[in-house]
């Protein structure tokens, strides 16, 4: 890899490693040794695939699509492996819990963590405020059309947190 391309993967890897984090926080439910290890994965994806980046969209979009890919692997394959009890989630949530935020925050990531793989997408990425123009770039949908769809996503999650919390 040249060094202009190491410089610029350096300074996407500064700028995206919040949003990759927090991307995976969601789709790990919550679990941050989980996520910690997948958005290094993320990382050595965009490594590898740094040279075949073709510039037909922003970096930034380029990286969430590659982050959502490599979470949906690995909750693909984490499924054909085996199946985790909710149960023993929540369990394991509980014993971790240090402060009041804290639990608000895992109770959110497991709300969250109930709710369809794009669905899940779409409010990680408002929970990063993301704008409905990225959003919707992202998933090649109308921003009306996200919109609407947010507007499901959070009656959802205020339904699975009144009804299990």
């Amino acid at each position: 890899m040249s060094k202009k391309n190491q410089q610029l993967f350096e300074t996407i890897y500064k700028q995206c490693y919040p949003m990759v984090l927090q991307m995976c926080l969601g789709f790990m439910k919550g679990d941050n040794d989980l996520a910690l290890d997948l958005s290094q994965e993320v990382f050595i994806n965009i490594w590898n695939a740094f040279e075949t980046f073709k510039g037909k969209s922003t970096h930034k979009t380029w990286v969430y699509r590659i982050t959502v890919n490599t979470c949906l692997q690995y909750l693909r394959k984490e499924k054909k492996q085996k199946e985790i009890a909710l149960e023993k989630i929540e369990n394991t949530l509980t014993d971790n819990v240090q402060d009041r935020q804290q639990d608000q925050n895992k109770t959110l990531y497991l709300a969250i963590g109930q709710l369809e793989d794009l669905d899940r997408l779409i409010i990680m990425m408002v929970l990063e405020e993301q704008d409905y123009d990225t959003i919707s770039e992202v998933l090649g949908i109308t921003p009306t059309n996200v919109r609407v769809k947010i507007h499901r996503i959070k009656k959802k999650l205020k339904k699975i947190v009144n009804n299990e919390y």
